[in-house]
């Protein structure tokens, strides 16, 4: 073999590490050397080769890993892009035990920021105010009476202070389809904003008074981030006008944006069907011009469309009432509205992502892919915490695509499930492994901002079903029996991933001929471990992106 100066250039060799290759369903292989060219995958194997010999003799670059593992690039499955960046920017509220925990953070926040124009916060959840959120809860708490934004963590609601439902002239307002605006007993706007409301009214104010340099600021802050933990791809389930322009932004000014994006154009229920299939025109266009051909690392590649609300809340749609409270909540999107917009987009060639969390929403979702979409084009239900044996099985034998956020299911966020459906319903939630005993293809993703982003982390909790929030206090896993396996975890959160997005032919997976995404983690691959594990780099297209400065 002739080893010129440009090859030589253009390789890279990596030794001494465990690199994960392809994987059965329940065992991993690794091998201990990798070999890079061009930022593809030219060789996966032993190091004791006459060809690496050679590469090496000639003065190949090599790099020793020291005996650490080597995965290939985590792909976030469900994510919201520009809602993380923004997110890290926001006060967070995690871990607030009550509202006199969450006004003094919001104090203290506002006095450190005299110069913001709004007090924009995350992480609230309804137990933390024992399901209240009204305006005059936040008053008194800034001097300049600042309107006041405050994200649920699940971001299916916006608990606002006067100032800011003011801002948004909410007063003049009617509840937009598939949402609300809770009012007082004179008919005045509360302070909660629910499900559409926050779709339609508090995100599209938010963005209008952002800058565009604020926004593309921010999806750098998330890149930075995701590359911190391992990312090297991600698919935003909520995208629109907003978030796209801002990212096509970025793209210009920095040329590329060494994160592979996939994304789903998120359509609102409006009134009528013929403005619902304005929405799904759209996605169909984008798609036309950013797809796997024409831009195969930003692309639009279906709709989002979210069929119900959270358990929490109590808006996920159930097929029996709430346990607590009697309550019956209907879906946003009913089976007439949902149709016709799941035919066109699927006659489109999109792919359609359906937000179905309580188990009346999930039949939903699955009858209308079943009865308007072909299958085998990698259709896919979002969260699916709440299922019927029945439904869990249907995924599989549709070529349903099952994505899951383990985040979601860790017990510290469950305390409050008992009461809300009850042992018998509680004991069917998040039920991961009859997916894929089901055989769904499944697709792990962290849902960020409404849940922390690191991979390995979600990992642990898919693996052990216990908690990595609150690792120490003593919760116990819940529905521990659909636990999935670790090989299953790691596939589902990379090459499951890439499969959901059609990314698999060129990522996802450590074999000769894909591109050269892969993260090198200091850790025991072990589900037990897991929480203890370090990303030490990141590596995009075989150039590495990320290095930890921790020894």
């Amino acid at each position: 073999m002739t080893i010129t100066k440009e090859l030589i250039d253009a390789t890279t060799i990596l030794t001494n590490g465990r690199f994960l290759t392809r994987t059965a369903s329940t065992t991993s292989s690794f091998q201990d050397c990798m070999v890079i060219k061009g930022g593809i995958i030219q060789y996966i194997g032993s190091a004791s080769t006459p060809t690496i010999t050679t590469y090496k003799d000639a003065g190949v670059s090599t790099q020793d890993l020291q005996d650490r593992y080597v995965l290939p690039g985590f792909i976030d499955g469900h994510m919201h892009f520009l809602m993380l960046g923004q997110s890290l920017q926001k006060l967070s509220l995690d871990g607030c035990k009550d509202l006199n925990e969450i006004r003094s953070r919001i104090k203290e926040f506002g006095e450190e920021n005299p110069e913001k124009s709004r007090l924009l916060c995350r992480g609230w959840m309804h137990s933390m105010t024992n399901g209240e959120a009204k305006a005059n809860m936040l008053e008194g708490l800034d001097e300049k009476n600042r309107p006041i934004f405050i994200d649920s963590k699940d971001l299916h609601s916006c608990w606002c202070n006067q100032a800011a439902l003011d801002e948004m002239g909410v007063k003049y307002l009617k509840d937009p389809e598939g949402g609300s605006i809770s009012r007082d007993e004179q008919g005045n706007p509360s302070g909660l904003l629910s499900e559409a409301a926050q779709l339609v009214i508090v995100w599209p104010h938010i963005a209008k008074v952002a800058t565009m340099s604020e926004k593309t600021s921010a999806l750098k802050a998330a890149i930075k981030a995701y590359h911190e933990v391992g990312y090297t791809g991600l698919v935003d389930m909520a995208m629109d006008e907003n978030a796209w322009e801002a990212i096509l932004a970025l793209r210009k000014e920095k040329g590329e944006l060494r994160m592979r994006v996939a994304a789903h154009w998120v359509i609102m229920p409006s009134t009528g069907e013929e403005a619902r299939l304005k929405q799904v025109e759209r996605a169909i266009e984008l798609n036309k011009e950013f797809n796997k051909q024409t831009s195969p690392d930003l692309r639009i590649v279906g709709i989002k469309v979210i069929c119900d609300g959270v358990i929490d809340a109590c808006t996920a749609a159930l097929r029996e009432p709430y346990s607590n409270n009697g309550v019956s909540t209907d879906p946003i999107w009913n089976a007439e509205m949902l149709g016709p917009v799941v035919k066109k987009a699927a006659g489109a060639g999109l792919q359609c992502a359906l937000h179905a969390i309580g188990d009346n929403a999930v039949k939903i979702a699955i009858d209308a892919i079943e009865q308007h979409a072909a299958i085998g084009k990698r259709h896919r239900i979002e969260h699916l915490e709440l299922t019927s044996p029945e439904d869990a099985k249907r995924l599989g034998k549709l070529g349903i695509t099952a994505s899951i956020q383990p985040v979601h299911s860790d017990p510290a966020i469950l305390r409050a499930w008992p009461k809300l459906l009850g042992p018998d319903r509680l004991g069917r939630a998040f039920a991961y492994k009859e997916f894929a005993d089901g055989g769904a293809a499944v697709a792990i993703g962290s849902d960020s901002p409404t849940a922390p982003h690191a991979p390995i982390k979600n990992l642990y909790v898919a693996t052990t079903r216990r908690s990595a929030r609150e690792p120490g206090a003593g919760d116990a896993p819940v529905n521990e029996h659909f636990k999935i396996g670790l090989c299953e975890a790691v596939m589902a959160a990379t090459q499951g991933a890439a499969y959901s997005c059609f990314a698999d032919e060129r990522v996802g997976s450590l074999e000769i001929g894909k591109k050269a995404d892969f993260v090198v983690v200091d850790m025991e691959y072990e589900p037990g471990d897991l929480l203890k594990a370090e990303v030490k780099q990141t590596w995009f297209e075989g150039k590495m992106i990320y290095e930890s400065q921790i020894s």
